[in-house]
């Protein structure tokens, strides 16, 4: 069978296999048939238009990677619908941070009048700005950020310094080479009063030259992990010498300056720049499913084409027959999905809470608050670790730069520091669980994903009925099960936490045993919104939908394999009814099997997106990696440079007379 082009399919027999239609499973993918029709459209304009050619990329020395990054973010704003071509250009940029950052900060933060001057400039590019609050000494505690915008009342204006070395900002993307303004983060201070860490509309360097302005010394920090990856971005440090700007580029949504230098709040909530923040944790659970259906994809692909021992009749087995393979491997599949229906709640939720913070409705704030870290927690540190295994999965030829999956791996990473430390972000659910168990005696209920907790009189008793490996396959018994673990690690933790008669040093001794009980609490999240997806509407009929099912329980039930301590040790199930989970895993496996390569077709990578040669769609892969390995420079030549100063005498046994 061709794949298109007289190209060979060789994975036409895996295809032939499914169970299920590919193009429906794609469109539930996708979110909507619309979204599909459209992601798929300008996936294929990209991948056919040589201006967004990527395969060059890790040969690229760090200026010629940056300059090729600029002229793509150029070519890519003339085009139509520039921000979804943005996407499927791959390259980390200026301008990611631009809209994904600075303009949501403005939004979130300004004043309506603040809007309407800086948005339409950022909005037509004529300025570009980056967001610039870590710094290189503190990051996660952003109270203790040291940069300072002390207000003048002579001159109506904010004087914005870095007191120290380790004030000067460092690792904002877009800042290094690039951005013209960021929103700085630092310590108000009027009239010798501090007043917490607002962020300053800044602008950096000139609109007519792009020197930077007087006062500020500015760069990039250095090359960063891995061959291209994040290195297209310019992050950069950033340091004020006695910098003035004017008193209403300080963002004054929430905390008004006046010209005496009084402090005013203003009657917008606080509460509502956490809108900001949960817009981009969404997007952040968004992009882990996109990176690790990435990595599945390539592995899952290459261990069809992959044949390994077990001859027979002149074939070895296929890899992806193995039930080592099969184990480590599917379970990602199903993470891909989960993760990807999770991220469309989020969606729903951050709609929801924005509703809410515009009617002056707080109440579900704090819950969003913990859900949206928790899970980007989650999801960005499995993603990160799960890249890595689809390395692994796919043998020695995984190594390879032309697998993709180094350069996938360098480029997600960040991800778990980024917008939060993962651990940090963990201990902040943490101490929202333990406070909604200590005001469940006074009547107050847990709403949104903490709702279960409302019934842990019920779940401290829950015995769970599973008598044979089919009963697994009951959704409300997967659920039940996952609610009372999560509940009894809160109450238990909870229960430790009151015996430490300072609660903060309890919290420190007890940390990563708090950790633990919010990563339970973050999978039940998960595990629940992938049940919910499947009492929807979902298009392709039944033969979709079972493949759902099959995901969504392969993703439950690895779940209690990898976490067998916590479901034993809390009495969520016996140790027979962890036995036969695995049993009912391991038949699922089998259910997926012949469904695997259409389930990561579901996804319609193209494979200039993918960046994969052990990942392309036609299976070809053993004459592509050979004529990829001849394009490397080191292959410009026959001998190499330097045999003659080095090789050759030592050959000769002429060693002591080689140039060293």
């Amino acid at each position: 069978m061709e794949s298109g082009g007289g190209v060979v399919d060789h994975l036409a027999d895996e295809r032939s296999k499914a169970q299920f239609d590919v193009d429906e499973m794609k469109v539930v993918w996708a979110g909507s048939r619309h979204d599909f029709e459209l992601s798929d459209r300008i996936s294929r304009l990209v991948a056919s238009d040589p201006a967004f050619r990527k395969d060059n990329r890790v040969m690229m020395s760090r200026k010629e990677l940056f300059k090729n990054t600029l002229r793509k973010a150029a070519y890519a704003w003339k085009q139509e619908e520039a921000n979804k071509l943005r996407f499927y250009v791959d390259e980390p940029a200026f301008t990611d941070l631009h809209w994904g950052m600075f303009v949501p900060a403005i939004k979130g933060q300004g004043t309506d009048e603040q809007q309407q001057k800086w948005l339409p400039l950022a909005h037509r590019m004529q300025i570009i700005g980056c967001y610039a609050q870590t710094e290189l000494g503190h990051g996660s505690n952003v109270q203790g950020l040291e940069t300072t915008a002390t207000f003048d009342p002579q001159t109506d204006e904010f004087v914005i310094h870095s007191p120290t070395l380790t004030s000067s900002k460092w690792w904002p993307g877009g800042l290094g080479k690039v951005s013209t303004h960021a929103v700085v983060y630092a310590r108000l201070i009027t009239d010798g009063q501090e007043h917490g860490v607002h962020g300053f509309i800044v602008q950096l360097r000139s609109l007519d030259d792009h020197m930077p302005l007087p006062g500020i010394t500015i760069g990039d920090i250095g090359m960063k992990f891995g061959n291209g990856a994040y290195n297209t971005m310019d992050n950069g440090v950033l340091r004020f010498d006695n910098v003035r700007i004017p008193r209403d580029q300080m963002l004054m949504r929430v905390l008004q300056v006046t010209k005496e230098g009084k402090c005013v709040q203003s009657n917008v909530p606080r509460q509502l720049i956490y809108g900001t923040m949960v817009y981009v944790r969404q997007t952040i659970v968004a992009d882990a499913s996109r990176a690790l259906s990435r990595a599945v994809c390539i592995a899952t692909r290459y261990s069809a084409v992959r044949r390994q021992f077990g001859s027979q009749n002149g074939l070895e087995t296929q890899v992806i027959d193995y039930k080592t393979q099969q184990s480590r491997l599917f379970p990602l599949i199903a993470s891909a999905y989960a993760f990807r229906f999770v991220g469309e709640w989020l969606k729903w939720l951050y709609t929801d809470v924005t509703q809410r913070l515009q009617a002056n409705d707080f109440s579900t704030l704090p819950e969003a608050h913990a859900c949206t870290a928790g899970l980007k927690s989650l999801t960005t540190s499995v993603t990160a670790d799960a890249i890595e295994e689809c390395r692994k999965l796919c043998g020695g030829h995984g190594y390879l730069c032309s697998s993709g999956l180094p350069e996938l791996f360098a480029v997600y990473v960040p991800a778990c520091t980024y917008e939060g430390d993962n651990v940090v972000l963990l201990l902040q659910v943490a101490r929202f669980l333990m406070k909604t168990v200590a005001q469940l005696p006074s009547g107050k209920k847990p709403v949104g994903t903490t709702a279960y907790l409302g019934l842990v009189e019920h779940l401290m008793q829950y015995r769970c009925g599973v008598q044979n490996a089919e009963d697994w396959l009951n959704p409300s018994v997967i659920l039940e099960v996952f609610e009372a673990r999560a509940a009894r690690m809160c109450v238990n933790r909870a229960q430790k936490l009151g015996s430490f008669p300072n609660p903060d040093e309890g919290f420190a001794e007890l940390s990563a045993f708090l950790a633990e009980a919010a990563v339970a609490h973050c999978q039940l999240i998960v595990v629940s919104k992938f049940i919910e997806k499947l009492q929807q509407d979902i298009p392709g009929g039944e033969g979709v939908k079972q493949q759902l099912r099959n995901l969504c329980n392969i993703y439950a039930l690895n779940l209690i394999n990898r976490h067998l301590g916590d479901f034993l040790s809390t009495g969520a199930i016996s140790a027979k009814q962890a036995s036969l989970a695995n049993d009912q895993l391991r038949s699922l496996f089998s259910q997926v099997r012949p469904n695997a390569i259409a389930l990561v077709d579901a996804f319609n990578y193209t494979d200039h997106y993918l960046g994969s040669i052990l990942g392309c769609y036609d299976g070809n892969v053993y004459p592509k990696l050979y004529e990829e390995a001849w394009k490397d420079p080191l292959n410009d030549s026959v001998v190499p440079d330097g045999y003659q100063e080095y090789i050759r005498p030592m050959l000769k046994q002429q060693l002591r007379n080689a140039r060293l």
